[in-house]
């Protein structure tokens, strides 16, 4: 290897290595969705609302956690009639968590006993159904500095228990396999993949939901059938797709993600299945931190709607 080689290695070693050291030591990030407390007592009946919006600014502030802005947490569950105000279960946890792309859903009551005021905290992994619960309460301190405390020990509780709270990440290769394990029917239909991306507030480099979609469907064992093929689709996959810069925090930039996408069967044009999925991603640029979004939200699509496009 002569001397102007190794420069010429030397040189991308030092351009490359930090940057991938960087990438590999990023912290784990999680959305949270933050409800109105329930707050039914006359005593506190207007504290609800408020407790979670002081509660969503102090997490907001925190560096491992990303928020969803409560004005359109409110619009997305109302289009659901998914309420904002009081406690949300288990049992809606994973809609939820479906629809807004939160990991971990935060919602509780507040209510006077004697003379404190007391806040209590559920702490509730959509993926997972995991529940945590917080505690604080006082009769000297006021009712920011209560909202104040209780935010930094859900802050806490979610650092600590993001293991049990969120699922472990799957790999391509382990979802494939786990759609391959579910699917009984020996002959699969031929399927067509269109879904139109946009990412506001940049261009669309390429379509990067269509193209995850496509691949998982063609490593499940179906038939990808285009416009430009010999074979027809038995059915159609279209949708849209939409991604956008969420927030910077220090030197990483997250970006949201949804996904909507129905299945057509063509023979008879009835809707074999429809669904959507919002999901966030973390990372040093914008344009991969949106297309991780667009891969994770068409990859979670994917196991929901393939077993019902194999009649299952």
């Amino acid at each position: 290897m002569n001397s102007k080689l190794i420069n010429f290695v030397l040189l991308l070693a030092a351009v490359l290595v930090p940057g991938a050291l960087a990438r590999g030591a990023e912290p784990q990030v999680l959305t949270v969705a933050v409800f109105n407390f329930d707050a039914k007592d006359d005593a506190v009946r207007d504290l609800g609302a408020q407790t979670a919006a002081l509660i969503n600014a102090n997490l907001s502030a925190e560096p491992d956690l990303i928020t969803v802005e409560r004005a359109e947490l409110e619009k997305i569950l109302g289009e659901q009639e998914i309420g904002l105000s009081g406690t949300v279960s288990t049992d809606t946890a994973a809609k939820v968590g479906h629809l807004t792309g939160a990991k971990v859903l935060v919602t509780g009551r507040v209510f006077k006993a004697d003379k404190e005021t007391v806040m209590v905290a559920k702490i509730i992994g959509t993926e997972t159904s995991r529940v945590y619960g917080e505690i604080v309460k006082s009769a000297a301190k006021s009712f920011t500095d209560l909202s104040t405390d209780l935010a930094q020990k859900i802050a806490k509780t979610i650092t600590a228990k993001a293991d049990t709270l969120v699922a472990k990440v799957k790999t391509r290769e382990d979802r494939i396999e786990a759609i391959k394990q579910s699917l009984k029917s020996e002959k699969l239909p031929a399927v067509s993949v269109k879904i139109t991306e946009h990412h506001f507030g940049g261009p669309t480099i390429d379509p990067a939901a269509e193209t995850e979609l496509g691949l998982i469907l063609q490593q499940c064992g179906f038939t990808l059938a285009s416009d430009k093929s010999d074979t027809k689709p038995d059915i159609e996959l279209f949708g849209e797709a939409f991604s956008e810069f969420g927030m910077r925090k220090g030197n990483l930039v997250s970006c949201k993600a949804r996904v909507e996408l129905k299945a057509l069967e063509k023979v008879t044009g009835k809707i074999l299945a429809t669904d959507r999925q919002t999901s966030v991603a973390v990372d040093l640029s914008e344009q991969i931190a949106a297309k991780t979004a667009l891969q994770n939200a068409a990859a979670d699509l994917a196991e929901r709607v393939i077993l019902k496009l194999a009649g299952r």
